[in-house]
């Protein structure tokens, strides 16, 4: 991918291939293990001459728009599906000036380290479309299998408090996931997932409440039996939640005489 951003005299371009579905990490928390050449590459060309300093505030301009990216995509890491990526183990970054007027930052408080940050962002989401298929519109379905979900091997062989057989079970709720209200709310349970895994959400009891809600509509009843399917090591808590919300009412759909 080839992206351009400009500002008066100032040019940058960031020409950019990527690719995150084999080896996506989030720094910090993943183990490094082995060295080989990059697969996220970020070439950067200006029109503007750089300092020593310049340059290096560039290379972390390009590291945070890349990131950037990454986050409104929701790349999962490779070796961690439950978090977030923040790039692959093989980055590479090249930043070459040109020979127009000096140029002593490129942060993010500078005009060049917001073009090149910009330039950057819109690269990285191209080049990710482009040698991966994956946009933000991509569907619920796709998400949950880059994390590595399948209720298939989640759920058990019998359904327990259930009348529909096991396959009949997620074919009901892969159909719900199809309209947008409930791929919505899987959506959300997605966010706030991240958000519990981060230490920033603790409660979850009003997720449980909204959980509760969703399985009483989709069982067309004001009350409707709970039973929990999942151990607390097969899902992050939220996604458990969700997951039982969707399960809980469309086997108590199933039991009502009008069926699901």
């Amino acid at each position: 991918a080839i992206s351009r951003q400009n500002f008066k005299e100032m040019t940058v371009y960031a020409l950019v291939t990527a690719g995150v579905t084999s080896n996506a990490v989030r720094m910090a928390r993943d183990t490094g293990n082995f060295y080989e050449p990059g697969t996220i590459n970020v070439l950067i060309l200006t029109n503007m001459q750089l300092s020593p300093r310049a340059m290096a505030r560039a290379m972390i301009s390009v590291t945070e728009g890349k990131t950037a990216a990454l986050t409104v995509l929701d790349i999962r890491s490779s070796h961690s599906p439950n978090l977030p990526a923040t790039g692959t183990g093989t980055d590479n970054i090249l930043v070459v000036q040109g020979e127009g007027p000096a140029i002593d930052n490129a942060g993010g408080h500078s005009k060049m380290g917001e073009l090149i940050a910009r330039a950057v962002y819109d690269g990285v989401l191209e080049a990710v479309a482009r040698q991966n298929g994956i946009t933000r519109e991509r569907s619920i379905f796709a998400r949950l299998a880059e994390r590595h979900i399948s209720l298939w091997q989640l759920l058990p062989g019998e359904m327990e408090g259930c009348s529909l057989s096991k396959s009949a079970t997620i074919a009901e709720v892969e159909r719900l996931l199809l309209a947008p209200q409930y791929a919505g709310f899987m959506a959300a349970a997605l966010a706030a997932s991240d958000a519990e895994q981060a230490g920033l959400l603790t409660d979850l009891r009003a997720f449980g409440d909204w959980g509760r809600t969703v399985s009483r509509s989709i069982a067309q009843t004001a009350d409707n039996g709970w039973q929990h399917r999942f151990v607390s090591d097969d899902l992050p808590p939220v996604l458990a939640i969700a997951f039982e919300s969707l399960i809980n009412g469309v086997c108590a759909a199933a039991s009502s005489p009008t069926g699901p």
